[in-house]
């Protein structure tokens, strides 16, 4: 078997993308998008027909009415090539905005549910700010399950497992490109400090038994991916699946809910003062949160100008 079987054995792959059409080779069973995924799907020719469809379709409606419909659209076309969910995410300008959160999620579940496709196959992505995961709680709670994305740092983690979130997305690439650029070292297999974390953060939620699925994503090589082997869900760009499936190198599990029980860690007592302090204390967590909003949120205004230039 190559390295995407072997993983197949152990972890529920999931594709990394907004270009749909490229995801059918490998057989993933959910999808995830972002602001800059789909931003980049809808500048190549093949996607351009959607975004026109949209703007013709809802022209009436606002600009970011029309954004959410197109949002939709991609996810509805995901859906049709997977057997399993789709993320999709809120904007990244509500990050700071529970209320604005909570009702960004139900207008995008109330657009998929309108064109047939059942909430449980539907993941809202919210960024793990602290109003973030007290918004995914309120829509957890009205059965809306969540994504938990732009995760760093355990405090986040914890805060989104005692909230009942259905998933959470620390990233790997984002953790390693930090201390790879704060450090000037390379770092590769079980020493990379992205890995390390979301092996941290598999161990607290397995030993104390929280239900949180926990999704590796954010990859820059297949090394950082076959470290994580066994964790409950991996998501990953097209680029790097075909790398794996153009591998027959040994893969072998790495995390297991039995192994985590052996783990060491301690319990933490999370409040807002003790989740914003944890944060804070973590320079790498704090300046990647803060970095990917803003990217995610210029990408949803690039989006946005896309769209105005079409009505």
């Amino acid at each position: 078997m190559n390295q995407l079987e072997q993983l197949k054995q152990f972890t529920t792959i999931v594709a990394d993308t907004g270009d749909f059409q490229s995801i059918k080779a490998f057989a993933p069973r959910d999808a995830t998008t972002n602001p800059s995924l789909i931003l980049k799907a809808v500048q190549k020719p093949e996607y351009q027909p959607l975004l026109a469809q949209a703007v013709k379709d809802h022209g009436q409606l606002s600009t970011k009415e029309i954004i959410d419909h197109l949002l939709v659209t991609f996810g509805q076309e995901i859906l049709k090539i997977i057997p399993g969910r789709v993320s999709t995410e809120t904007d990244a300008r509500l990050s700071f905005n529970t209320q604005g959160t909570i009702d960004k999620g139900h207008a995008l579940i109330k657009l998929y549910e309108a064109a047939g496709i059942d909430r449980d196959r539907v993941l809202i992505k919210i960024a793990s700010t602290w109003e973030g995961i007290r918004a995914a709680e309120v829509l957890q709670k009205a059965g809306v399950h969540c994504n938990l994305t732009l995760l760093f740092s355990m405090p986040q983690a914890i805060a989104c497992a005692e909230a009942k979130v259905q998933l959470i997305s620390p990233f790997v690439g984002r953790i390693y490109d930090w201390y790879k650029k704060s450090s000037g070292h390379d770092y590769s297999g079980a020493d990379d400090p992205g890995v390390i974390s979301v092996k941290q953060i598999y161990s607290y939620f397995r030993k104390f038994g929280y239900a949180t699925e926990v999704m590796g994503a954010s990859f820059r090589n297949t090394s950082q991916i076959t470290e994580l082997a066994g964790c409950d869900l991996l998501t990953i760009s097209p680029d790097l699946l075909q790398a794996l499936a153009e591998s027959d190198a040994p893969v072998s599990r790495k995390l297991s809910p039995e192994a985590s029980q052996q783990s060491d860690v301690k319990k933490i007592d999370l409040d807002e003062t003790i989740f914003r302090t944890m944060l804070n204390d973590d320079a790498m967590a704090t300046e990647k949160l803060a970095e990917g909003i803003r990217q995610f949120s210029a990408d949803a205004v690039k989006l946005e100008k896309m769209v105005d230039a079409l009505r």
